[in-house]
């Protein structure tokens, strides 16, 4: 009786000083588990004289109940006390504002050609694709490029390897290129359709270029192609002249200057007003304007009428068809609009530039 007297005063200082569920949980296995303190005593019963059986049975009980709710009595405290303590540290203060997900755009690059797209779109052109591995007869021999052509070389083109025949031809001899303009689509778009042909090529192109301020080794071209009957020099300019202004602004003005390409002739590349200085050269405190170099104008692209040699590689009478063609730099008319001062930031993945646009 002495003991278990003993067993319960110790349990219930052990129960009171738990300092959580887990020390408390080991406190019950010691003294109600299988091989507790307690649990011996009922398993002893047997050895105990009958005439004393009742009483040590009636004080193991009494004390197995009290120590019972003493554990329940202080499980709900600490239960209680480490929720308040979870809640604590997990907690959320609902006044501050939530963090909203930064939602994505397009890149500028295809922005521009989105934006060029659809105005030419609007003039009632469509919008044609074509293969980026292209042959030598469609990126230049049909183009009216002669075989002497310096862009022809390995220098300037990127040439990949030809297993078409026997022998895979590795060098400069394969016919097998990576495009360096989308003209080979007009080319193509001519070959499968007859005149009228209102349409313009977007796409990449590649060559064999230093990444520098104004180069890439892969940039991207949005060529135009119109052939029909009656089209002049003039139906060129007018279409290049609402095309800048709609990509530039009203106030912005073209120029044109004669140039040579070998698939058009005449040629001639258009120049747009510098909007950094307004078309002066000189900034307001009289400084030289560095965008134009002072001369109050930027060139955009290269265009011209459809030289009627290139009409023969495509069956259609020059004597009844004529056209124009042009090459927008999409790179080029971002830079150009946004003021950027290097090419290679358009490629950088910078998103501290990309999320201005």
């Amino acid at each position: 009786m002495d003991e278990l007297s003993q067993l319960r005063a110790e349990t219930l200082a052990a129960i009171e000083s738990a300092a959580d569920t887990a020390a408390l949980d080991q406190v019950r296995i010691g003294v109600l588990g299988k091989k507790g303190t307690l649990t011996s005593y009922l398993r002893s019963m047997g050895q105990v004289a009958k005439e004393e059986r009742a009483v040590v049975g009636k004080t193991v009980n009494e004390v197995r109940q009290t120590i019972e709710a003493a554990l329940d009595e202080h499980k709900a405290i600490l239960e209680r006390s480490e929720l308040l303590a979870k809640m604590d540290s997990e907690a959320v203060d609902i006044t501050l504002p939530g963090r909203v997900q930064q939602m994505g755009t397009r890149h500028l690059i295809n922005g521009i050609i989105d934006e060029v797209s659809e105005i030419f779109l609007g003039m009632g052109y469509s919008v044609v694709t074509g293969p980026e591995a292209e042959t030598d007869y469609y990126n230049f021999e049909a183009l009216n490029a002669p075989a002497d052509h310096p862009s022809r070389g390995m220098q300037d083109t990127f040439y990949l390897v030809d297993r078409s025949g026997d022998v895979s031809r590795v060098r400069g001899e394969s016919g097998i290129l990576l495009r360096s303009q989308t003209s080979g689509v007009q080319v193509h778009t001519m070959e499968d359709q007859k005149p009228p042909i209102y349409i313009i090529a977007p796409g990449k192109v590649y060559r064999r270029d230093v990444a520098d301020p104004s180069h890439l080794p892969q940039f991207h071209q949005i060529e135009g192609l119109v052939v029909d009957k009656g089209i002049t020099f003039g139906d060129l300019k007018g279409t290049l002249e609402y095309f800048t202004k709609a990509v530039f602004g009203e106030d912005r003005k073209t120029r044109f200057r004669a140039h040579y390409f070998p698939f058009t002739e005449p040629s001639a590349e258009a120049d747009v007003s510098c909007g950094v200085c307004g078309g002066t050269g000189h900034l307001h405190n009289g400084e030289r304007c560095r965008m134009c170099k002072g001369t109050g104008w930027l060139e955009i692209l290269g265009c011209g009428m459809v030289d009627p040699n290139v009409y023969g590689f495509v069956d259609i009478d020059p004597e009844v068809y004529s056209g124009f063609a042009f090459g927008i730099g999409v790179e080029r008319i971002a830079c150009l609009k946004y003021n950027v001062p290097d090419l290679r930031m358009l490629l950088d993945g910078d998103m501290r530039f990309l999320r201005q646009f």
